[in-house]
């Protein structure tokens, strides 16, 4: 087994794009259940409209890209708007209900056929992100340390990515260690308390859903850009899921905890798959008990084991605090 190799993959996976983007839409769901306290589950409704608000008004309308970073950002907050006005002020399950609803409905809305002349429904749409890579001062070639290496491509897109993981985790902090964070915490912490002290609960709900939805939006454009398409199969309700293992990973409630989840989930994820190939290849593991085509689901399996191991023995995450913890389940 060639070790390096499986380290390689690993590397690259947990600190190349796709950890920005998910670390990037996991800190808009952070925002929502881990300082608010509202359970949504169709966070990757947001990516999907945002991922499509971008490439509708630059490959079907023939827009310019800024227009369709505004438009990704302007369809994420009318649907939070949408998802939020009716169901806020009603029990946390609504929400959840609403959203999971919400998510599923639009992926099957944009890969109709009703829909297809716009959306390009279940092809979608590619190559809408010339503008943003002739952006990119890095010379066409292959760059990288020790074992890690990408493409001028994946460094540009990686590099923009991290800064907007810094960026966003920045002004969060900023945002929840200020009076209106204090606010959306105590509504975490006893909605009923809050709502005593004269806070109008309902309004802070509806601004964080919008603000996580946003963040979530831009992290759509993200992926969008750098596999230069969108298809609706993309953006199914497991990529939620996926995002709440990161909040889990990382710990909830934290600035940074699903930036460290994000980067341990696709390390982890990669390394077991590279490692399972590679042992079944040079025949440790018999391709009677685990073949090539399984090793996809294996791996989902062992992180599943994994996870059930941390909330075991660290319910609160890595990062996460215990003392939060038990008083925000009081």
């Amino acid at each position: 087994m060639d070790f390096s190799a499986i380290l390689s993959d690993a590397l690259r996976s947990g600190i190349g794009p796709i950890a920005a983007v998910y670390a990037l839409a996991a800190m808009g769901l952070n925002l929502h259940f881990g300082y608010t306290g509202l359970l949504n589950f169709g966070q990757v409704g947001f990516m999907l409209v945002g991922g499509y608000g971008l490439a509708i008004t630059v490959a079907t309308y023939d827009g310019p890209m800024w227009l369709g970073v505004l438009g990704g950002i302007a369809c994420a907050i009318v649907l939070a708007l949408l998802l939020g006005l009716p169901t806020l002020r009603l029990r946390a399950d609504y929400l959840a209900i609403t959203t999971i609803a919400a998510g599923e409905t639009l992926r099957l809305f944009y890969r109709s056929s009703w829909a297809e002349p716009v959306t390009g429904g279940v092809f979608g749409l590619q190559r809408f992100a010339r503008d943003f890579y002739d952006l990119s001062p890095i010379e066409r070639g292959r760059y990288g340390v020790w074992l890690v290496e990408f493409s001028a491509r994946d460094l540009w897109v990686m590099i923009v990515g991290w800064a907007l993981v810094l960026v966003v985790g920045g002004l969060l902090a900023l945002l929840i260690h200020s009076p209106w964070g204090r606010v959306i915490r105590s509504i975490r912490d006893d909605e009923v308390a809050a709502r005593s002290l004269g806070k109008n609960v309902y309004a802070y709900k509806m601004q964080s859903l919008v603000l996580g939805g946003v963040i979530g939006a831009v992290a759509g454009m993200l992926q969008a850009i750098q596999v230069q398409s969108v298809n609706p199969d993309n953006y199914d309700p497991g990529v939620t899921f996926f995002l709440y293992t990161l909040l889990v990973l990382g710990g909830a409630g934290r600035i940074l905890g699903p930036v460290v989840g994000s980067i341990l989930f696709w390390f982890v994820l990669s390394f077991l798959d590279s490692a399972l190939r590679q042992a079944i290849d040079a025949e440790y593991i018999s391709p009677d008990l685990i073949s090539t085509s399984e090793v996809g689901a294996v791996r989902f399996a062992l992180v599943g084991v994994a996870l059930i191991l941390l909330v075991a023995f660290r319910p609160q995450g890595i990062l996460g605090s215990r003392k939060e913890m038990l008083l925000s389940d009081r």
